[in-house]
């Protein structure tokens, strides 16, 4: 007899990207920045490591709410900080979505979604984007609790423009989010429409922008009250001690993070044409990565051989996407031996 309820035991758990053991591999599978945080990160880490850690953290995580508010133009109590922005994702599922409650969000996006409807037993509602990954029109005609959606898309790349997303917020009464994983690569943000929509929650990330991926730090910015409700179903202590000093030290330091986003933008340029050249069909990216796709064509063999060659990167094995490869912005060094190692695969 399964001791988990029979939901979980039926269920296909959130597969993250391969995590390799091996220091000397190229990871290009999981859109982690190739460049190092702000110093004063570092320092930040030190001298709160070097603390009483027998102490429990602030719960309310006050000193990196006050310090993301100021940076991003809030109030602190429009601030809720999570282990990550999949908690705050989690957090927004426990209290908003029960049994049979209607998610809608367009696909193909972040697998996580469907993995958190799941597991409150709600009911998915995905409407395919288009060819181009352009917003699906039917997105405004879906009665859902709960409306998701990427910001850059991942797998994609793509971004809607802001102003059709307030389009599409304006339209409804229950509660949009808007994921910002990959926003700071993007030419613009949600941010300010939180202001003027209490039925908007913007999450953002500081893993991939400020290079903190190991560091669990998410920030979601809505409405007052409705944080406080999430506050009721989050764990008591959350965020570390550690986290908390190295969010701070990175958000107050935002110089930094601009100049390494644009070491990459430049860098995502030149590998989507690399890629052209190549033969791919590339979409236009405001992520940290790159959409590529041989039309009708496996890429399985290809992510094989580069794995092969030292090279990671990602693959999904879906009718939709499976002739494509989604791949994470390295370094100019590092994108260099990716398309060395595609070369000899063609060779």
């Amino acid at each position: 007899m399964s001791r988990v309820r029979p939901l979980v035991e039926r269920m296909r758990g959130y597969m993250p990207g391969e995590q390799p053991r091996d220091a000397g591999v190229i990871k290009l599978n999981t859109n982690e920045n190739p460049y190092p945080p702000a110093p004063g990160v570092l320092t930040a880490v030190a001298a709160s490591a070097s603390a009483d850690l027998r102490l429990y953290p602030d719960p309310a995580a006050t000193a990196l709410r006050v310090t993301a508010a100021r940076v991003y133009g809030f109030a602190p109590e429009q601030v809720l900080v999570g282990n990550g922005s999949d908690e705050l994702l989690t957090l927004l599922m426990r209290a908003v979505v029960g049994p049979d409650d209607i998610v809608a969000y367009p696909e193909p996006t972040y697998s996580l979604y469907d993995t958190l409807v799941t597991i409150q037993e709600g009911r998915s509602l995905t409407i395919p984007f288009a060819a181009d990954f352009s917003l699906p029109s039917a997105l405004h005609a879906a009665e859902a609790r709960l409306l998701v959606l990427c910001n850059p898309n991942s797998p994609s790349g793509t971004f809607t423009p802001v102003a059709e997303l307030e389009e599409l917020i304006r339209d409804r009464d229950g509660l949009v989010v808007v994921d910002e994983a990959y926003v700071d690569f993007a030419p613009e943000s949600a941010l300010p429409l939180v202001h003027r929509h209490e039925n908007l929650v913007v999450l953002r990330t500081l893993s991939k922008s400020f290079s903190l991926a190991g560091m669990r730090i998410g920030l979601a910015f809505g409405d007052p009250d409705l944080l406080r409700q999430l506050v009721k179903v989050k764990d008591s202590y959350n965020v570390s001690r550690v986290a908390i000093a190295a969010g701070v030290a990175a958000l107050e330091d935002y110089e930094w993070m601009q100049r390494n986003v644009a070491r990459i933008v430049a860098t995502r340029a030149r590998l989507a044409a690399a890629l052209t050249a190549r033969g791919y069909e590339v979409l236009p990216s405001a992520a940290n990565f790159v959409f590529a796709r041989r039309r009708g064509e496996d890429q399985a063999s290809v992510q094989a051989g580069l794995r092969a060659r030292g090279v990671l990167v990602r693959h999904f094995a879906t009718p939709r996407l499976s002739d494509a490869l989604r791949i994470s912005i390295g370094t100019d060094e590092e994108i260099e031996r990716l398309l060395a190692a595609l070369d000899a695969l063609r060779s």
